[in-house]
């Protein structure tokens, strides 16, 4: 792959970040950890990333804010858990005595981002924050998440201040849930997804597309586990811009998950912080054709502490500037066998509502032989979804 390096940044960018994210106490054997922050606060006190960025204070979330995505009576619950003990909202979910206010932070610390840079202030930020927030639906916490800090932005992003296409790519390993079926049937956001495939928490299958008038907003592409670098660049360049450049965001938000590093514990997937550098490069040359350039990511998984930490450096460096990689480059080096069907499939499927993306996958024309695996989760997903209507 091939990098540019500068001895300084060209880009402000702006990094939403407190300590009082690690007050979020999920407990010893919680993969979503207070550690997280821990070693991100060390990787930005690095000698050779100090002075280089702008720190953004977070400010709570207002209710007003929470209620555009979330209903009164989930927002009530969370706030019946400040200052108690740990408290389970679902089987995989849990609060702590502050974990309540550091929610509002996260949420609100992301909204704060979007305004920066909305305004002009910065060119791009990042919110490294805790909790998480992708897989919460309106009324339900899961998936380590209590509020829906990109779903929250997009509602702030337009409610306040008056921006109307929004798109927001989720490049996590797993699929964010809460954030498809708040918006599925909204034809002012569209939701890109890269996840792996038969994973928490089962859906984002291919056929999932959106509903009435948000069909074709939603564009899911599951992978079987294995896929690296040249295979998550390829779907950002060839699928995720041309439906850009079709559908004119006047923003792009990131649901940034780390957890297809390579030795992610939870994961299965090989991305090197190479990888993350040029996915994080396919999108602001995204942005640059379609909004001026204005990204704003915000923290989702990522749970091997030091393929976190030198992932997220790697990202950061490549929002200011500092290096310039070469995401078509690196585009070109993804594996065509694992490619195959899921191209095949993101353009038998979205080629209805897409004009853009047939030219782009013009050479995937021919139906691949999917795997037994792929086969299986496939139908297996149809039932499903038929079952659930």
């Amino acid at each position: 792959m091939t990098t540019a390096i500068s001895s300084a940044p060209v880009k402000r960018t702006g990094i939403v970040h407190d300590r009082k994210y690690a007050d979020h106490c999920t407990g010893p054997d919680c993969p979503e950890r207070p550690e997280r922050q821990f070693v991100l606060d060390d990787m930005l006190n690095e000698p050779e990333m100090r002075g280089f960025f702008q720190t953004i204070v977070p400010r709570p979330a207002e209710k007003e804010e929470l209620l555009q995505v979330h209903s009164p009576k989930y927002v009530q619950r969370l706030e019946g858990t400040r200052g108690k003990g740990h408290t389970y909202l679902g089987s995989d979910t849990q609060t702590s005595p502050f974990s309540y206010e550091t929610a509002l932070l996260a949420a609100g610390g992301f909204c704060r981002a979007i305004e920066l840079v909305n305004s002009g202030q910065l060119d791009n930020a990042i919110a490294l924050v805790r909790p998480p927030g992708h897989h919460a639906e309106r009324s339900k916490a899961q998936g380590f998440c209590l509020y829906n800090n990109v779903a929250v932005g997009v509602r702030f992003a337009q409610n306040r201040l008056g921006l109307g296409r929004i798109l927001v790519a989720d490049w996590d390993l797993h699929h964010g849930n809460g954030t498809q079926h708040c918006f599925e049937d909204d034809p002012s956001v569209l939701f890109f997804s890269v996840h792996q495939s038969a994973s928490y928490p089962g859906s984002g299958n291919f056929h999932e597309v959106g509903k009435g008038q948000g069909k074709g907003r939603t564009v899911n592409v599951p992978l079987r586990a294995g896929c690296g670098d040249g295979e998550y660049v390829a779907l950002f360049e060839k699928v995720l811009r041309p439906i850009a450049i079709e559908f004119k965001p006047e923003l792009i938000l990131v649901s940034a998950g780390f957890d297809i590093h390579h030795d992610d514990p939870l994961g299965g997937m090989q991305v090197t912080p190479n990888g993350f550098a040029g996915l994080t490069r396919s999108v602001l040359n995204t942005a640059d054709i379609c909004c001026d350039g204005r990204v704003i990511m915000t923290l989702e998984g990522g749970y091997g502490l030091q393929g976190l930490k030198d992932s997220v450096r790697a990202v950061l460096r490549e929002m200011a500037g500092i290096q310039l990689s070469d995401a078509a480059e690196m585009a070109a080096g993804g594996n065509p066998k694992l490619l195959a069907y899921p191209l095949w499939q993101v353009r038998r499927i979205h080629g209805r509502y897409w004009k853009h993306l047939n030219a782009s996958l013009s050479g995937a024309t021919t139906e691949p032989d999917p795997t037994f695996m792929e086969r299986f989760i496939e139908r297996t997903a149809r039932v499903l979804d038929y079952l659930k209507n």
